[in-house]
């Protein structure tokens, strides 16, 4: 099968830097060039028109178009040309885009359209309780409308898709995937690390963690907590780092124990899981985070936010455990009883690692993916 991705992001060292739709399509085309399938990746908002070779990988870079008032739809109608000629010269049979800003909203294309729900602009808003822009979820929303096949990555972000945007939509939940091979967990020679990785902005629960380590610091003054990721500014309150935010919130005492490495690449960060004793996520806004999955396939314990899409991918107390972002005790606490027993640390870790291999790896998933292309080919 020949698969197209239209996206706005995808990591390449000739892209823009790209975030986690990027890493998604990443790996899910990994895996289904493994399988012997063919993939396109086109990427607008790019720098300048580019078409890159790479081994079994085309990327097509995409220059938007600079109109005033016009530019969206000028770069839609210039994205779907350049679809429309990839389909009827048989380069591809499907294209594939993400929920986010509804970029497909005006692209007619004569192959079949899948939009797959990483979530929307409205999704997240929702979920931060923040008001949308309508230009957004009017976009969103038609493009969801006139796609001929949905994908969720969880049943979570499916279902309050369909609430915000006052749609019935049918999905096929098929989540994210990594590649379990390129994870490679060694024994940790630290004792008491926690590391938080990712974007440090204030939907992912960041905020929370100065007072959730400031509890676990009363029991375990010797606990080190790491935090690693870009550093954002917050919407809500104007200021442009968040980390200066969360910085004042820790103790005096707790602050020693701390250390925001920034952004560090990728290829790093693995090391820096490795070195940890407990991965924490108190986000309050995802739809199916890799940084969760990756964290799993170290084997390490994971303390996380209980909400929505966590129980499709942790069962409580099982392959880790799941707990209110904003119940700092109740948090701190469950820190601390995996800090203090190995043994516990040693049962999530390994439960975890079987969980991912079982269900988000990329075999299974691109199978999953091309089953569902199969039956939009030869239904449209």
């Amino acid at each position: 099968m020949k698969v197209a991705y239209l996206t706005p992001e995808f990591p390449h060292e000739k892209t823009l830097p790209s975030a986690g739709i990027g890493a998604s399509i990443f790996n899910l085309s990994k895996g289904l060039m493994q399988l012997n399938h063919s993939v396109i990746v086109i990427v607008y908002g790019q720098d300048r028109d580019e078409v890159i070779q790479e081994k079994d990988l085309t990327i097509f870079k995409v220059k938007n178009v600079k109109f005033k008032g016009f530019s969206l739809f000028l770069t839609q109608k210039k994205v779907q040309r350049l679809i429309n000629d990839l389909y009827s010269t048989s380069k591809i049979d499907i294209v594939e885009a993400p929920d986010w800003t509804g970029f497909t909203s005006f692209l007619n294309v004569k192959c079949p359209l899948i939009i797959k729900l990483h979530g929307s602009d409205t999704y997240f808003c929702h979920l931060d309780n923040r008001s949308v822009k309508f230009k957004n979820k009017f976009l969103e929303k038609l493009a969801l409308q006139k796609a001929d096949g949905v994908i969720a990555v969880s049943n979570f972000v499916g279902e309050l898709t369909n609430k915000v945007f006052s749609l019935n939509l049918k999905f096929n939940v098929i989540p994210n995937a990594i590649d379990v091979k390129l994870f490679n967990p060694i024994e940790s020679k630290e004792n008491e690390c926690i590391l938080y990785f990712g974007t440090l902005i204030r939907k992912k629960g960041v905020l929370e963690i100065p007072q959730i380590f400031n509890e676990v610091h009363k029991v375990l003054p010797s606990a080190k907590l790491i935090l690693i990721g870009k550093d954002a500014s917050d919407i809500k309150t104007g200021n442009a780092s968040t980390w200066q935010l969360m910085k004042n919130e820790f103790s005096v005492n707790a602050k020693s124990q701390v250390q925001y490495k920034g952004q560090v690449p990728y290829a790093e960060i693995k090391n820096y899981i490795n070195e940890a004793t407990v991965c924490i996520f108190p986000s309050f806004a995802e739809a199916l985070p890799v940084s969760w999955l990756e964290a799993m396939a170290m084997k390490k314990a994971i303390v996380a936010s209980n909400i929505g899409w966590a129980s499709e991918m942790i069962a409580n107390t099982k392959e880790g455990v799941l707990v209110d972002p904003k119940d700092h005790k109740a948090f701190s606490k469950a820190i601390i009883s995996i800090l203090n027993d190995v043994t516990l640390q040693n049962n999530l870790g390994d439960a975890a690692i079987v969980k991912v291999k079982n269900m988000f790896d990329l075999e299974v998933i691109a199978k999953k993916n091309i089953d569902f292309y199969k039956t939009l080919i030869n239904n449209v």
